[in-house]
């Protein structure tokens, strides 16, 4: 997920979701329905109940103009207007039950939806977030579940009801007089070619005005997050024309979708009353020529009333269902994303075979950590690691050193699955790292990286993240063996302070401290420090130093070192460069071999080992 503020989502037309079809769409979210079949047949039965009452209008009214005004026949007026009133009285109780049965079923279906959107991100990749804006991802499981749903809820329900209701009224219209009837239906060619013609041409005005949304959203997130660096270069201008810019193209999409319906509906609503106008016309000549009654036309007219509004309820349905479909795409782009380990089958035919058999229930690693000949690359034409193998016994502290781009996090990232190696193989106590589920996997490492990272919440919660169920006493001991317990102290409310979105509240040095309490309540025996000591004082290094070699005593460790000091006691240094190791050995073995690894450690003292790289490259050059 992009936290850069010029990395915008959908830029690259690759990243956008799979076209597919209508019926597909409404096929797979139709799904959600199916455990709620109660409250569907209940939110429809009620609507239907509603318009049935509805139908006692159009024949009350003309039995007061035929039988009670035409015939002076006052002492039926009254229990007839009861009637009435009874019926809508009647209608608006059921369409009262109907909105509640209604508004419980839509907030059932959203939440079943959302958690399933969200819980297959939790399960996605980490290659599969690297490659799209987080904005663009929550516009998908927030807006975009959002406009499924109402093709779910209203889609069901309306279209139900006004199919139902346009064959009933139809029924009932040929029934009263099948000329007038047979006349109401000339315009019928007109909408549903209108009809057709919109949903052939409207995908690809939601598409467009999804895509900026989501584009919006995905810069307005990354503005969020880097405000401090905004401010810190006084870009808030070149920012403001930059969402404006986001903005347009938003304003542009719901315009182009706009423009089209203004057109649209008002042609759809004038071929509707050319078939009232029609109506009046055939039937004003019966009533003059005395074989229609005043009241039959009057009925017959309030019954068409009831045909055409379906029919444009219909309408605004096929403009929902456009939108829906547009969301859909998003949706089920996320949805249909391979898992982590499928992802890995699908990416790579190599066979796994562990070593030894599948490791017990509740297993905790001895912390053996072996590379056979390891490979990794983005794709062909970004080749990271290039054969790389190596051996960490029970305990040893392994440490990587090397330039910009080496390949040191990679190599890391590769052992509890971040990525996925395109060739060779990783084991853990002799156990293929991809024949063990992730959840087993990653219980045995804990990963402490150069920034920090921190939830918006509690000191307590970000700690008690490495074990839920650690008692008081464990988060405490943890808490003083990461050396953070004093300054957590003077916090105003102590361990319950909260930090702010990604620990913005606390310092580097602190934020760093609590990683570190974190991954010593987790325990695992496998431990990965990425630069762990990087961008902090020298004061705040001693500490964050002491509270990581308590972390790493009695653990396997890997240590992307950011001075030569820090891994001087490493049982074994990898010189990496261009994915490749090319010197390995203690501290003292290297520099007996005056190699690559000496001459950083001559020019170094307490420069940076990146910049030393950096520095013997220019003097190459």
């Amino acid at each position: 997920m992009s936290a850069h503020p010029h990395l915008a989502a959908n830029n690259d037309p690759t990243l956008n979701a799979k076209a597919r079809s209508t019926w597909e769409i409404v096929r797979r979210v139709a799904v959600y329905l199916r455990p709620y079949k109660l409250m569907a047949a209940g939110t429809i039965l009620f609507a239907l109940l509603s318009l049935a009452c509805s139908f006692a209008y159009p024949k009350l009214t003309q039995y007061v103009i035929d039988e009670v005004i035409a015939k002076n026949a006052a002492a039926q007026l009254a229990p007839v207007m009861l009637a009435l009133l009874g019926a809508f009285l009647l209608r608006e109780l059921f369409n009262g039950i109907r909105i509640r049965i209604n508004n419980e079923f839509e907030q059932l279906v959203i939440l079943d939806m959302r958690r399933e959107v969200y819980a297959r991100l939790q399960r996605l990749p980490v290659g599969y977030f690297d490659n799209r804006a987080s904005g663009d991802l929550m516009t998908r499981v927030i807006e975009d579940v959002n406009n499924l749903e109402r093709l779910l809820i209203d889609g069901t329900e309306q279209g139900t009801v006004s199919i139902l209701s346009i064959a009933g009224v139809l029924v009932i219209l040929f029934w009263m007089n099948p000329l007038l009837a047979a006349t109401a239906l000339i315009p019928l060619p007109l909408l549903a070619g209108g009809a057709l013609w919109y949903t052939l041409t409207a995908h690809r005005r939601y598409r467009k005005q999804r895509q900026a949304a989501s584009a919006m959203n995905a810069l307005l997130m990354d503005n969020l997050q880097g405000v401090r660096q905004i401010k810190s270069f006084t870009r808030e201008a070149h920012e403001d024309t930059r969402f404006g810019q986001r903005a347009e193209e938003l304003r542009q999409g719901t315009l182009g979708v706009m423009r089209v319906w203004s057109i649209y509906s008002p042609a759809m609503a004038f071929a509707s009353a050319l078939g009232t106008g029609l109506v009046l016309w055939f039937g004003g000549r019966q009533v003059l020529e005395g074989t229609l009654k005043v009241g039959e036309l009057v009925g017959f007219v309030l019954y068409l009333a009831l045909f055409y509004e379906p029919v444009t309820r219909l309408h605004g349905l096929n403009q929902m269902l456009q939108s829906a479909r547009a969301a859909g795409e998003r949706v089920f782009d996320i949805l249909d994303a391979p898992e982590e380990r499928a992802a890995v089958s699908s990416a790579t035919s190599r066979q796994i075979e562990p070593a030894v058999s599948a490791p017990p229930a509740g297993w905790h690693a001895r912390g053996e950590v072996i590379y056979e000949n390891v490979q990794f690359g983005y794709g062909p034409e970004r080749v990271v690691l290039k054969g790389v193998s190596l051996r960490a016994r029970p305990g040893q502290m392994i440490a990587l050193v090397g330039p910009t781009g080496a390949g040191k996090s990679t190599l890391v990232n590769l052992l509890p699955a971040f990525y996925e190696a395109t060739g060779g193989r990783m084991t853990i106590d002799g156990h293929d790292n991809r024949g063990l589920a992730l959840e087993t996997l990653r219980a045995q490492i804990s990963v402490v990286s150069q920034e920090a990272f921190l939830f918006n919440g509690t000191v307590r919660e970000n700690i008690l993240y490495g074990r839920l169920g650690a008692t008081d006493a464990e988060l405490d001991s943890a808490a003083r063996a990461a050396n953070c317990h004093e300054f957590i102290s003077h916090l105003p409310d102590g361990y319950d302070s909260r930090v702010g979105e990604r620990g913005v509240k606390l310092s580097v040095g602190e934020k760093q401290r609590v990683s570190i309490a974190r991954a010593l309540l987790k325990d695992a025996p496998i431990l990965i420090l990425d630069e762990a000591t990087a961008s902090v004082d020298t004061a705040t290094e001693k500490l964050i130093q002491e509270a990581l070699e308590r972390l790493m005593a009695g653990r396997t460790s890997f240590v992307i070192a950011h001075r030569l000091s820090t891994i001087r006691k490493a049982d074994q240094i990898l010189v990496l460069r261009h994915g490749e190791v090319v010197e390995r050995g203690t501290h003292e073995e290297l520099l007996a071999c005056d190699g690559l690894y000496a001459k950083l450690a001559r020019i170094q003292n307490t420069t940076f080992i990146e910049e030393s790289f950096e520095k013997l490259t220019a003097e190459r050059l």
